[in-house]
């Protein structure tokens, strides 16, 4: 809502020219009392124009929607004389008891108007009506949109409404070398757990083999953030419903292009397997990928220099591992810690899968809520 603006002033000091004072003089002449008494005397003069006008008509007989007799003559018009008198007598009478009872419905309106506007509260600024009305919307918003929140918790089988991630940070964490971070001069950091102290961990999922709708379904509409590791001989068969996760917000990063042991090729394999998956990754998704996860969490200096030369800038590895049925913990108190990347994978249910990705989800979800965590995006920190 727009704020009216003062008219700048001259000379200051000056009602109605430029200064302070001449804004202040402007601002008291259009404020709440000043619409008060505009509005007052607005009425009482309609109600002295009623009053006028009925006088008017019952003073003029021109104005009477009778039709006027013919003129008399002779003794006839003599003996009409005073019929005529005390038929105009009569006349004047009704149209003075007339006016003094519309006169008194008059100054009733008066009355009643002036009770009103004094029962009115006085109209407050257009600035903090303004300020109001947005805070109603916003709390109107929220309100709305946690109880959307509770209902897709709830038709997704969640233990609890999953915790909302904070705002990304304006500075992402230095990566240097330390705990949780491997890092050599000039090559890209290998991270085990994001240095930060914000109570997020990090949902990451590999491959592409199972491309299963209600798992994008339930991600999407939970607002649950997590970022793809494809390797393209599983992911090809249906590039398009990856690229519908991105529109979700799912980054699309690289994991070779046949998951091969990185340890066990040379400089020309591992350009092909590393870069030549970086070109097309762009090609279909519109991005270059800047993480590189290694197959089976192996890698050498060679494949980290090769990886650099075309695009990575880090290796993000993992501290936690999610399956349907459970979950595989690195240390031994098996918690979360801040900035913990959870590992997982696009699977149909199998022997040692037993269950959907919305189930592994689900255990991922609550798990993370439980502990006090929220899930956010890798990217954003990395």
């Amino acid at each position: 809502m727009a704020i009216p603006s003062t008219v700048p002033s001259s000379a200051p000091g000056t009602p109605g020219t430029p200064g302070a004072h001449g804004t202040r003089t402007r601002a008291r002449r259009s404020g709440p009392g000043r619409r008060h008494r505009r509005g007052l005397a607005a009425l009482t003069a309609l109600a002295t124009l009623t009053v006028g006008c009925s006088a008017l008509h019952a003073q003029d007989p021109a104005r009477t929607s009778a039709p006027a007799a013919p003129p008399a003559t002779g003794a006839a018009a003599v003996q009409a004389v005073p019929a005529a008198q005390a038929q105009a007598q009569a006349q004047a009478g009704q149209a003075a008891q007339a006016q003094a009872a519309q006169a008194a419905q008059a100054a009733q309106a008066v009355l009643a108007a002036q009770a009103a506007l004094a029962a009115m509260p006085a109209a407050r600024p257009q600035a903090a009506a303004g300020q109001e009305l947005n805070a109603r919307v916003s709390a109107a918003e929220q309100q709305a949109g946690m109880q959307q929140a509770l209902a897709a918790a709830r038709r997704w089988g969640l233990a609890a409404l999953p915790l909302r991630a904070p705002a990304p940070p304006a500075v992402k964490p230095e990566l240097a070398d330390g705990p949780g971070v491997k890092r050599a001069p000039g090559l890209p950091p290998v991270v085990y757990r994001v240095p930060t102290t914000d109570k997020v961990v990090f949902l990451t999922v590999d491959d592409g083999a199972e491309k299963d709708p209600q798992f994008a379904a339930m991600a999407a509409e939970l607002g649950v953030p997590m970022s793809a590791f494809l390797s393209d001989y599983l992911a090809r068969s249906d590039y398009g419903y990856f690229r519908a996760l991105q529109a979700h917000g799912v980054t699309l990063n690289n994991h070779t292009l046949t998951h091969p042991d990185l340890r066990r090729l040379d400089a020309d394999a591992l350009r092909r397997e590393i870069c030549d998956q970086q070109d097309y990754l762009q090609q279909v998704s519109g991005t270059r990928p800047r993480l590189f996860r290694p197959p089976y969490g192996e890698y050498t200096e060679a494949a980290l220099r090769t990886a650099a030369s075309c695009g990575v800038t880090a290796f993000p590895l993992w501290n936690e591992e999610a399956f349907p049925d459970h979950l595989e913990w690195r240390y031994a108190d098996q918690k979360f810690h801040p900035g913990d990347i959870v590992l997982t994978h696009f699977r149909a249910p199998s022997t040692d899968w037993k269950g959907t990705m919305p189930d592994m989800l689900r255990r991922v979800v609550d798990a993370a809520t439980a502990q006090g965590f929220a899930i956010a995006r890798l990217e954003d920190y990395l």
